[in-house]
């Protein structure tokens, strides 16, 4: 009866394969190689699933030219008033409970400070203003 049931179980095996898997062994090797690329994919996914986002490194900037001198004497009376000037207007707004605000100041648009003599207005006028809105951003957080 013992051989009957084995025949039986080939017979049972032979029709769920149908064919392809006739003998114990190879049947062995199939779900070993099922169970391998389960587990691959597996991998696979738990490791992707830390790259969830990109991130992006941007390159240092070129070095400055071996005669470069620095900013300009007009860049640098411009950003040394605008940013002192910002962050003493942001530190009194956020002082006094006024909303952020850096284009509201008189000092934003009147850009005191211009000396003629270094170099055009425009030029002062927009520096200054850049470094105005740091400013005001550094003296308005830091005293909230």
């Amino acid at each position: 009866m013992h051989a009957t049931l084995q025949h039986f179980a080939r017979v049972r095996v032979r029709t769920a394969c149908k064919g392809h898997c006739m003998r114990p062994g190879k049947r062995m090797t199939h779900m070993k190689l099922s169970q391998f690329a389960l587990l691959l994919v597996s991998a696979g996914a738990v490791a992707l699933a830390g790259c969830s986002h990109t991130t992006y490194v941007q390159a240092p900037p070129p070095p400055p030219p071996a005669n470069w001198q620095g900013p300009s004497p007009l860049v640098s009376l411009a950003e040394h008033n605008g940013f002192r000037d910002g962050r003493e207007d942001g530190a009194r707004d956020a002082l006094n409970g006024r909303p952020y605000r850096p284009e509201h100041d008189a000092r934003f648009h009147n850009t005191p400070g211009y000396d003629p003599g270094m170099g055009p207005f425009p030029a002062y006028r927009d520096y200054y203003r850049n470094a105005y809105t740091r400013g005001y951003y550094q003296g308005f957080t830091r005293h909230e």
